[in-house]
């Protein structure tokens, strides 16, 4: 097993992550590692020369990034209406009318905030951008209530990746989309509604998790109030033309997708609605794409380039060595459905993105999960929450950099002990529990 390219090459991608290598440059790095070593080739080239095995890695690699188009196309868009809707004042309207509600009682207020960042994944999908207008002001009245920010942390961080491991709505319905792609094109034939069906189930352990997190970090923390410039008098703001027509491109979007099932198309009709009222302005149209592309383009190319990545992987032929040596090593369900977590959990630290690992561990798993046994329904879980393991507690992930970025806003919060270790702790920990009960002995 030690000398499959599968194998190397997925080392080699957690080494090259852990020492801070630009994840996509780790992926290419590897993904052509894995085609040099496995000697991939045409199939009437018998014996192939290094040049026509390197040439047929990267074509390889390009086709295997068509995989993953209509993904990498759903983030862009989602980012450009994201940006549109930033660039007007309705989120800061919405969250400071919810905000009044929400500072009598420290735990209302930390469940409040985990609810609230949960419309950000599916209501109104801002992902991450939400954070610098909504925690900056709170922070005064934090320090008042003598929150411990570690708290504040979980509840962002949970409301940051429940939703789209458990409901395929905005980035859920990539992520929904992604899981059935992937074991579609490793043979095994799923929908949609089998995968939405199984991967509520993953809720369960998150929100176990937010719950034990509110009673470790219940005890009060002192923190220094330092007073902050803010722009806005958010008081005084109220709606005009611009956010009625956000609003009006967010409904559009959100029922699109509902009728339709089609994340990109709900997001096309949402911006064309958002042009059409003025809440993005036609001189300014190229600014919001920019910014769009800026806030979800690289993501959306490690989607691309992951795909690629999978698809090499599958051209390799190491994919079957290897399964038989895991099916091997694990020798059961139990063992089998912990070992293929733990991997999932590494693979997704070192990336920093769950949609980007889903493509690679679908490869492996897929054949490893019909060698052990597992149902068709496990094996969806074991995809999803695999994947979806490690987004909480890794350094390089949106769902612990988004909550830093409010928290740390007067330089009180750390990045690592304050938001990656804790996130780690309270939700990385129920899954692979979870994951492993719920695989092995439920579905």
């Amino acid at each position: 097993m030690l000398s499959n390219p599968v194998f190397i090459s997925i080392v080699l991608m957690l080494v090259l992550c852990i020492f801070r290598c630009n994840v996509m440059l780790a992926i290419l790095i590897s993904a052509i590692t894995a085609g040099l070593l496995g000697g991939i080739a045409p199939k009437d080239v018998i014996d192939p020369s290094f040049s026509q095995t390197l040439e047929y890695t990267i074509s390889t690699f390009i086709n295997g990034m068509s995989g993953n188009l209509e993904t990498a196309l759903s983030y862009i868009l989602l980012g450009v209406l994201a940006a549109a809707i930033s660039h007007t004042n309705l989120t800061t309207i919405f969250i400071n009318k919810i905000s009044n509600f929400i500072t009598s009682k420290k735990m209302y207020f930390l469940v409040s905030l985990a609810i609230i960042s949960c419309f950000s994944q599916n209501l109104i999908p801002v992902h991450i951008a939400f954070i610098p207008i909504l925690i900056p002001p709170l922070l005064k009245v934090m320090n008042k209530m003598k929150i411990d920010r570690r708290a504040v942390a979980c509840a962002l961080t949970f409301g940051l990746q429940t939703p789209y491991v458990a409901i395929p709505l905005g980035f859920g319905l990539i992520f929904h989309n992604l899981i059935k792609k992937e074991m579609i094109n490793n043979s095994i034939e799923v929908t949609l509604s089998n995968v939405s069906s199984i991967m509520w189930l993953a809720a369960i352990p998150m929100i176990i998790g937010l719950a034990t997190a509110l009673i470790v970090y219940r005890k009060p923390r002192e923190y220094q109030t330092i007073e902050q410039n803010l722009e806005q008098n958010l008081d005084n703001l109220k709606m005009h033309l611009e956010e009625w027509g956000a609003l009006a491109g967010i409904i559009v979007a959100f029922i699109i997708q509902l009728m339709y099932g089609s994340l990109p198309l709900g997001a096309l009709l949402g911006i064309i609605t958002m042009i059409l009222t003025t809440s993005i302005k036609y001189k300014k149209m190229d600014e919001t794409f920019n910014s769009g592309i800026h806030l979800m383009g690289f993501i959306a190319f490690v989607m691309l380039v992951a795909a690629g990545y999978g698809a090499i992987l599958r051209e390799t032929g190491g994919i079957g060595e290897l399964v038989n040596a895991a099916a091997t090593l694990a020798g059961g369900k139990i063992t089998g459905a912990f070992l293929m977590l733990l991997i999932g959990l590494l693979i997704t630290i070192g990336i920093g993105s769950s949609f980007g690992t889903i493509p690679i561990i679908a490869a492996i798993y897929c054949p490893l999960a019909l060698e052990l046994g597992f149902s068709v329904e496990a094996t969806i879980f074991l995809i999803g929450v695999a994947a979806a393991i490690g987004d909480a507690g890794s350094p390089a992930s949106d769902s612990t950099l988004g909550p830093t970025s409010g928290l740390n806003f007067d330089g009180q919060h750390n990045h690592i002990y304050d938001t990656c270790i804790p996130t780690f702790i309270f939700y990385n920990i129920p899954l692979i529990i979870f994951g492993t009960i719920f695989s092995a002995y439920i579905l």
